[in-house]
């Protein structure tokens, strides 16, 4: 499938595809817009959805997923995620999965092997460089090899935050989730507790950069290449920082640091950088989440379907660059409300799964 640059056509492609996240709303994961990017490339193939709660709503869109199975959280281990994948598969095969969330990412990585024995393939990067782009570490791996990150702190106990209270204001972040920004000391402790509760320590102290916020989707080969690159600017920020709006954007110098980006990490599967353009005109790097970001059918819609993309190379499709992405492409998220029958609820809550098709 080498040669000019095209996107995937999986319109003939005989295989079972799960996806994970799928959950929508307010702070949306990228499950539904991953599935609805691979049907666009024409897949007719069983999709799966693999969830960890019953109210996840992509469940309860009847033309999403074929059906739909429960998993153990990240939490439960290796023993319990391996029972259970095992007792889906004497289901139905699964021959690619798509992990979609931050905290179930290492857990594949790290069982890719057992899976292959399953039958599943994945198209995701190597542990090494999974834990290189933790939130923890991007400020001591990134700047001495000429990537700039805000200064970072760690802390494990709130009173760490006193040392810094001539610095407001500035970022406070959880490892895995949710970031505030904190105007005084007070705000600190109240964000540094209730990100504590929910996803434990450590809390990460971050200066505050000024400018304009871009996002890039891409996917990348695993030896230091990019297959795609869609960069967009956000529009519409929900309080809680997300995206609900945006435009791609032609920018070479943005471009030219992702690219470095992806070349020192050899990154291989999807990702989503987050970059501050300073007022001073240079690029930080705030973050590198490691799958795709809940707006990536705009890359699909803007001429890149890199979720296609993803499928084809994990099951061991050469694949060319993908085309160029169309600057100006809109996205707008919309919400609306899924009207079903309880007895779907019903059966996902007492069989932990659910057969549509």
């Amino acid at each position: 499938m080498a040669g000019a640059a095209q996107n995937p056509d999986l319109s003939s492609l005989k295989a079972t595809i799960a996806v994970t996240g799928l959950k929508t709303g307010d702070n949306p994961q990228p499950g539904v817009a991953v599935i609805r990017s691979i049907r666009a490339a024409g897949f007719q193939g069983r999709i799966i959805g693999l969830i960890y709660d019953s109210m996840e709503s992509g469940i309860y869109l009847e033309d999403l997923v074929d059906e739909v199975y429960q998993m153990p959280y990240p939490s439960a281990g290796a023993e319990a995620f391996l029972a259970r994948m095992e007792y889906i598969v004497s289901r139905q095969k699964i021959d690619v999965i798509i992990p979609n969330l931050d905290s179930e990412v290492i857990l594949y990585i790290r069982l890719q092997d057992e899976l292959h024995k399953m039958g599943i393939k994945t198209y995701l990067p190597t542990e090494e460089c999974f834990l290189l782009r933790d939130k923890t570490r991007l400020a001591s791996y990134f700047p001495p090899r000429g990537i700039l990150v805000p200064d970072t702190m760690l802390i494990s106990d709130a009173s760490q935050i006193l040392g810094s209270r001539d610095n407001f204001p500035m970022m406070i972040k959880g490892s895995y989730y949710e970031a505030y920004k904190a105007n005084n000391y007070e705000e600190a402790l109240k964000y540094f507790y209730e990100i504590e509760s929910r996803w434990g320590l450590p809390i990460l102290l971050q200066k505050m950069i000024y400018g304009d916020e871009y996002n890039i989707v891409i996917v990348g080969d695993g030896e230091g290449g990019i297959l795609g690159m869609v960069p967009q600017k956000k529009l519409v920020i929900t309080d809680k920082g997300k995206g609900f709006g945006g435009v791609v954007i032609d920018n070479p110098e943005l471009k030219e640091f992702a690219t470095k980006v992806i070349a020192l990490l050899k990154w291989r599967g999807p990702c989503e950088l987050e970059v501050m353009r300073g007022l001073g005109g240079l690029h930080y790097l705030i973050e590198i989440n490691p799958r795709f970001p809940a707006w990536v059918r705009l890359a699909e819609g803007s001429g890149q379907n890199q979720p296609a993309a993803v499928v084809l190379k994990a099951l061991g499709h050469e694949l060319a660059e993908l085309p160029a992405c169309k600057a100006g492409t809109l996205f707008i998220r919309h919400a609306e409300d899924i009207i079903t029958d309880i007895s779907v609820m019903g059966e996902v809550s007492a069989k932990s799964e659910l057969r549509r098709r």
